[in-house]
């Protein structure tokens, strides 16, 4: 196995492992194994080349990839000397960046019960394999921080000089010791309240969780700063101690922008003791965390037999032959089973979900709820269709790939009947759910005048998911391919599919401005969508003949 540079680095800190009571031995040999194995694994971030042809360590390099995302963070380096602004605002960017990552590509690494059953079974304490995950993850954050900041910070010394730079580097380190303490806490807490599949089921809205909160927390950022006539000015508030990104601006504001203020010194050294806190509790429950997860191993939850299954009702109110039903209910299993399915699409939902609001409530800002209730705002709904190409795209894919082939041994009538009933399975099981809870609250605000306006956004949707699902997984079955392809995408194809939900916005738009346009647009909208699912997945009559043969 290759002498990795990381592992040569990290020789020289193995003191601080042996004075914790780790073996630094066996940690060394653990991640010597872990870094040679990664060197097959795919990030979730690199999507652009087909992960069949792709050799050597793929994190690495998509590295450029990050770095091209932190082009970004140059901007708010020119915003004069407020430091409190721009520097919340950029570590709210970092750690956008930062949790995503962390939550996409190395829950897995924190949560992964291999090293239980493999390297548990050895003379290794519990600690040193907990201590090898921490440092596993903690390697890669720091290649993907690196990357993230490697321009800005070239730029940062030129504009900012090197005093601002040192302290940048000194919060930044605090920052990423916050973020991984942060997720690896949360999942801790996660494992000592819940067991068994329950507790799988849970990390998964946990992480669903964390990304909303993401979102929703870059709002608040946002918000908390005023901006009159192109002066900003910082007012402290309670409520900013529940945002990571203000504490770390802080420490600028106060040793560069002369700012003693009691508010700005109490979020400086929150910045401070908080990630170094954070990291000794981890390090205090790190053999309690191990040990709770073998729940991850057990299924405690008893199986009760339904007298009605939902799934068969609704399969029977929206399928019309037996065999789209079979799917349907197939299709919905597989949805609510797999839980790698469920780790890369529900994040995208509950954004889907979220983004109506935020652009709802930014209204609210600008004007009275009166105001607003009689204005066009309810069409940020559209938001919500953002999630459909992502999650037509990942109905390719199943951790049980390998079962595919009963598509093919099966005597299926009709193949398009597959992909009708895994089409509705997911229109009734993840966006209609959405969209009816979106669609409540809309027509409290906006009134009942909108059903007609909602009921072409629904239409929308169904139309974009046809549309999605024959670009996007044509020629495959459903839940028929290994998650390590599902980096295989047509990117500008994706890009192009989620702005056809702003196509749509548009021409929903333009429909108001004539006087029944609305009515008009709805109903070509119901007649395209009606022709466009018989044209997409018309009876597959040559398969038929071909049984009967």
């Amino acid at each position: 196995m290759n002498d990795f540079r990381s592992l040569q680095l990290l020789d020289k800190c193995q003191f601080v492992f042996k004075r914790l009571g780790i073996d630094y031995d066996d940690l060394r040999k653990i991640l010597q194994l872990k870094l040679t194995m990664d060197q097959r694994r795919v990030p979730t971030i690199f999507n652009m080349e087909s992960s069949k042809k792709k050799e050597g360590n793929q994190f690495l390099k998509s590295l450029w990839l990050y770095g091209f995302y932190g082009l970004i963070l140059i901007p708010f380096l020119f915003l004069g000397d407020h430091y409190m602004l721009q520097m919340s605002l950029m570590f709210g960017i970092i750690m956008f960046f930062l949790m995503t990552s962390m939550i996409s590509d190395f829950t897995s690494v924190l949560l992964d019960v291999r090293d239980k059953n493999i390297i548990g079974t050895k003379p290794v304490s519990k600690k040193t394999i907990s201590a090898a995950k921490m440092v596993h993850v903690s390697i890669y954050m720091t290649l993907v921080t690196g990357a993230l900041l490697a321009v800005p910070f070239v730029v940062m010394i030129i504009k900012k000089g090197i005093v601002f730079s040192l302290l940048f580097l000194a919060i930044l380190v605090l920052n990423v010791f916050f973020i991984i303490a942060l997720t690896a806490l949360t999942y801790i807490f996660t494992l000592q309240v819940f067991s068994g599949e329950q507790l799988k089921d849970i990390i998964n809205y946990v992480q669903i969780l964390l990304s909303v909160g993401i979102v929703v927390g870059y709002q608040l950022l946002a918000r908390s700063f005023e901006i009159i006539d192109l002066t900003v000015s910082y007012t402290f508030s309670w409520w900013h101690l529940f945002l990571p990104p203000i504490w770390f601006g802080a420490p600028f504001e106060w040793f560069l922008g002369k700012n003693a203020s009691s508010g700005i010194i109490f979020l400086s050294l929150a910045a401070l003791f908080v990630p170094v806190i954070s990291i000794i509790i981890y390090s205090r429950l790190m053999s309690s965390f191990e040990r709770n997860l073998e729940k991850l191993l057990n299924d405690s939850r008893k199986n009760k037999k339904k007298l009605i299954r939902p799934n068969q009702l609704l399969a029977r109110m929206v399928c019309f032959n037996r065999e789209e039903r079979i799917f349907f209910q197939f299709a919905s299993l597989m949805m609510k089973k797999e839980r790698e399915f469920k780790l890369k699409v529900y994040p995208s939902l509950g954004i889907a979900f979220i983004f109506p609001f935020i652009f709802l409530f930014n209204s609210f800002s600008d004007g009275s709820f009166s105001d607003v209730g009689q204005g066009k705002t309810y069409l940020t709904i559209y938001f919500s269709s953002i999630m459909i190409p992502t999650v037509i795209h990942m109905l390719k894919y199943s951790e049980n790939f390998k079962g595919s082939w009963i598509f093919r041994a099966a005597p299926i009538r009709d193949l398009a009947s597959l992909h009708r009933g895994t089409i509705k399975a997911f229109l009734v099981k993840l966006y209609l759910p959405i969209f009816i809870v979106l669609g409540t609250v809309f027509t409290v605000i906006f009134s009942v005048k909108i059903i007609p306006d909602l009921a072409v956004v629904l239409l929308a949707g169904c139309l974009h998911t046809i549309i999605s699902y024959k670009l996007l997984n044509k020629g495959t079955y459903p839940f028929s391919q290994s998650f390590e392809l599902a980096q295989d995408m047509n990117t500008g194809m994706n890009i192009l599919l989620t702005l056809l939900a702003g196509l749509f916005a548009l021409i929903h738009f333009i429909a108001l401005s004539f006087s029944n346009g609305i009515y008009i647009y709805l109903g070509v909208l119901l007649i395209v969508t009606i022709v466009s699912w018989f044209v997409a997945f018309p009876k597959n009559s040559a398969y038929q003949l071909q049984n009967q043969a």
